[in-house]
């Protein structure tokens, strides 16, 4: 006996209303290894991204970035990223923010804990990056949106609870209800 290869499980099917349209479909079988791959992917290549920053021999440093990047390539946000790129206290921040949020983005991926979270704050990066590294010689789509919709894709798939921990942590028993029960607004973050 074979696996169908389209479920028929209702839990496979997915549908959203935006605006008055609807579209909806139904998961492939294998569709839940996909999502898992992009998971782990995603948190690999950012927690190896983080973690070679903060032991590299050299002290990461955004400030050049921010400061001529985004001026040198016709950026939207060039002024944006000029004001980052001047200020102390937020260059400070960005040397901070951006080696440590890359391995706390891909940790949580790589163990699948807090996976909408982090999830979020990978595509609020992406965006970041999307912007400061400008370039629409080959049309407005690059890889960091592309990685910023793979983001959003792990987010929306629930992509921590498939051999993650969000699954177990969203089931953990409080008395007779489960946490995500108890703590609904708790399934923005987990998941």
């Amino acid at each position: 006996m074979t696996a169908s290869p389209i479920s028929t499980d209702a839990r496979n099917t997915f549908e959203s209303t935006v605006g008055g349209y609807t579209v909806g479909g139904r998961a492939h079988s294998l569709s839940a290894w996909f999502v898992l791959s992009l998971r782990l992917m995603m948190g690999w290549a950012f927690a190896y991204s983080g973690f070679t920053k903060l032991v590299a021999a050299e002290p990461f440093s955004a400030g050049g970035y921010l400061t001529n990047v985004a001026a040198t390539n016709g950026n939207p946000l060039a002024g944006l990223f000029a004001w980052m790129g001047s200020t102390p206290w937020f260059v400070e921040f960005a040397n901070v923010a951006v080696p440590w949020g890359e391995l706390l983005i891909g940790l949580g991926l790589l163990v699948g804990a807090l996976v909408r979270l982090a999830a979020f704050f990978g595509a609020l990066m992406m965006l970041m990056f999307y912007f400061g590294n400008w370039d629409i010689a080959h049309g407005v789509i690059n890889g960091d949106f592309a990685y910023m919709l793979v983001f959003l894709a792990v987010a929306a798939f629930g992509a921590g609870r498939i051999l993650g921990l969000d699954a177990w942590i969203e089931s953990y028993d409080l008395g007779g209800e489960t946490l995500l029960e108890r703590y609904p607004r708790l399934e923005y973050l987990l998941g």
